[in-house]
């Protein structure tokens, strides 16, 4: 196995600092249906400015009462296109439903695009939330905390080891065949929430955490929790994630309140905010526009010029 992660990883995570980056779609808008127009433009301003990440939404179906359909396009086809308008950025999975996807098919698309673009990718995976997408694609969603275990192992012998061998739910091999190509350096794969594993399991074998913004100082003890997990099963430093929604205002001036998993708030009280989540341990926030009143454009820069610098 491997034990170097690679320029993605590094990118976005240093025990004891923060990262920020953007969640597309880089637009504010109403209902579950983006533009999706200007992306690559705003993914190279984001990119120019400072942000150290983009992350991408895997959501296979359009559920309308779920009320968010992501990016609207294939994950690993939406971040093969971005990967081709940035340099240095890294792209994230926020996050891949292993149940839904073979684990045969998944290892040489990220192992693809890792390679391609120079290896800036970082995996975010789950076991998804949608019930409606699991009877589609024929899977039990009673199954889907093993059927996550399982695709995450054979994901790991798939991109790593020669000729692996595996026997469960997705298939048999047995040493004849390989998966290619083979990463240079580890892609981290990030665990979403608990995906019906115990926080231990999690912190033994995932790369990180992702979770979501909670009511402080609720969301103090789940950052603090998760260093402490990782601590108690006697692993080295692994990063907690999260997302943010911000509906950032133009009075600079303006206190935060609460929206749906985020904040609006003026850019004074975000440094603040920001500042409050870097010393209780949190390593990089995805922050979400959608719910913003204003262009995203507009936001991208006053975030850039005004927040990353007192952040990084």
């Amino acid at each position: 196995m491997k034990h170097k992660f690679n320029v993605g990883y590094h990118n976005l995570f240093s025990e004891g600092k923060l990262s920020l980056g953007l969640s597309f779609p880089l637009e504010s808008y109403q209902g579950d249906m983006p533009t999706m127009k200007d992306q690559e433009s705003l993914a190279k301003l984001a990119e120019d400015i400072g942000f150290s990440a983009l992350w991408f939404r895997d959501v296979p179906l359009r559920d309308p009462m779920f009320g968010d359909v992501g990016q609207i396009y294939d994950p690993i086809t939406y971040m093969s296109w971005i990967a081709a308008h940035t340099q240095k950025i890294t792209l994230v999975t926020g996050s891949l439903i292993l149940p839904l996807r073979h684990p045969i098919h998944l290892a040489k698309s990220l192992a693809s695009l890792n390679a391609l673009s120079g290896g800036r990718i970082v995996a975010g995976v789950a076991s998804g939330d949608r019930p409606v997408e699991f009877p589609a694609f024929g899977v039990d969603r009673e199954n889907r905390g093993q059927l996550f275990k399982e695709h995450f192992e054979t994901l790991r012998k798939l991109l790593y080891e020669d000729f692996p061998r595996y026997d469960n739910r997705y298939g048999t091999l047995a040493g004849e065949a390989d998966s290619l190509p083979k990463p240079e350096a580890i892609i981290p794969l990030l665990v979403t929430g608990h995906s019906q594993q115990s926080l231990e399991w999690i912190a033994e074998h995932a790369d990180g955490w992702i979770t979501y913004p909670r009511k402080l100082p609720h969301h103090d003890r789940f950052v603090k929790g998760w260093h402490q997990t990782v601590a108690d099963v006697n692993q080295a430093f692994k990063p907690f994630a999260q997302s943010l929604y911000v509906d950032l205002t133009e009075d600079v001036d303006t206190l935060p309140s609460p929206i749906h998993l985020g904040i609006r708030t003026g850019r004074k009280a975000l440094i603040n905010y920001l500042h409050h989540l870097k010393l209780i341990g949190a390593n990089h926030v995805a922050i979400n526009l959608k719910y913003g009143k204003r262009p995203a454009q507009e936001m991208i820069q006053e975030l850039g010029e005004y927040v990353l610098p007192y952040i990084n």
